[in-house]
């Protein structure tokens, strides 16, 4: 059997380090774990190999997909409901995992425990990972004791989120896939068969049409500065990219795809959904309403909505309830308004958001269809005024030349 350095944490949280025999990597780690050790490092002992530097840039650059965090909060919260002890619901949980990045982040989330961390501070810690969405419904679990209920909550809202993106992603493919296309095309022709007849076209001393001579100019444009072009290109985007790292970038960004028509509606209705449904679950769990609307403020996901949401938030410390704030703000559609106020006015709120966020699902639903729907004739239109431009830049100027032979004969 090879030997295999480890480091660890034992049961008093303090560091240990050493050598154990075994078959593998993950016996090793076994081995350590049945001693009451977390396994913090276990590498075989002079084996510096590819793989393992491999295996080093992968746990640093890797991904957890949403597929991932799914079954691990599933997993979470089926071993909670059994009533196992976190520290050992965390290592059961960092055992199952294949994902080395998610491994190493529940390890260090056990490591945060250990010290005294809330669960909600540890997880918080890992937002490259867990969302402020999924850090929050966290919060209102160990705020109100209900940890497995909202749990249960935030798998629907990660798998109905999931669905959304998945459909989005497979309704935006196939245009994607045309417009890419098109733009090979439109490259093509521009670069290789257009400057073809650019000479035969000047030597036939006619007037261009405006099609053609449109062409002509960006090719020439193309062909000079295309550098330049680069060079614009990367530092527009890098400039973006900057901006939008920032707060006020953040708000125009998210405030420009709300204008956008079709996507931003279906955004509005998916965050309505969200908001309502986490509302319900923190009014269900006994938190008071100014914390839960301090959650909700994290839970939105888009700077613009948040903006409008902190007014509220200010109006109803104010004293001046919910629904009425609310009614100001913008993007909080009518419906969303009405049905608070009868839930304020009637005692059955939490009612009420439920009855909003199982509307809001649908119509997401609803407008995805709508927006698979509608590519199609876009695109048609779409090809259409591309292959109409080129076929008339290339084809009036010959028809004119053949006028022209013709008048020679």
């Amino acid at each position: 059997m090879p030997d295999y350095a480890y480091k660890a944490i034992n049961q008093s949280g303090e560091d240990v380090s050493g050598v154990v025999k075994a078959d593998s990597v993950e016996m090793a780690g076994s081995m350590l774990s049945a001693q009451g050790y977390i396994p913090v490092k276990v590498v075989e002992e002079g084996a510096i190999s590819t793989a393992g530097w491999w295996k080093r840039i992968e746990t640093k650059l890797g991904t957890v997909r949403a597929e991932e965090l799914i079954l691990f909060t599933k997993q979470f919260r089926t071993m909670l409901i059994a009533g196992l002890p976190i520290l050992k619901l965390l290592e059961i949980l960092e055992n199952q995992t294949e994902n080395r990045k998610l491994k190493n982040v529940i390890l260090s989330i056990a490591l945060d425990i250990r010290e005294g961390l809330s669960l909600y501070d540890a997880f918080s810690k890992r937002q490259g990972i867990f969302s402020p969405l999924y850090c929050s419904m966290i919060m209102a679990g160990e705020n109100s004791g209900t940890l497995p209920e909202v749990l249960g909550r935030l798998v629907y809202i990660l798998e109905h989120e999931h669905k959304v993106k998945s459909d989005i992603k497979a309704a935006m493919q196939y245009p994607l896939i045309v417009l890419a296309a098109l733009g090979v095309a439109f490259f093509v022709l521009l670069t290789f068969v257009i400057p073809k007849f650019v000479g035969i076209f000047s030597r036939a001393d006619i007037e261009l049409p405006l099609p053609t001579a449109i062409c002509i100019l960006t090719y020439n444009f193309l062909s000079h500065y295309w550098g330049l072009i680069i060079c614009g290109v990367v530092i527009i985007i890098t400039a973006l990219m900057l901006y939008k790292k920032t707060e006020d970038g953040k708000h125009l960004f998210d405030k420009l795809i709300l204008e956008t028509p079709v996507v931003g509606a279906i955004i509005v209705k998916s965050v309505m959904s969200r908001f309502a449904s986490v509302f319900s679950i923190l009014q269900s769990s006994g938190v008071p309403v100014l914390s839960s609307l301090g959650i909700l403020s994290g839970t939105i996901g888009n700077q613009a909505i948040v903006r409008q949401f902190n007014r509220v938030r200010n109006g109803v410390k104010e004293g001046q309830g919910i629904s009425g704030p609310l009614k100001s703000a913008k993007y909080f559609t009518p419906m969303v308004v009405d049905m608070i106020a009868i839930g304020e006015e009637s005692g059955s709120l939490e009612e009420m958001l439920r009855e909003i966020s199982v509307h809001y699902d649908d119509e997401v639903e609803y407008a995805i269809r709508g927006l698979s729907a509608m590519i199609g004739p876009i695109l048609i239109v779409a090809i259409a005024v591309v292959v109409g431009f080129f076929a008339l830049s290339i084809f009036l100027p010959m028809w004119d030349l053949t006028k022209v032979a013709r008048k020679g004969f």
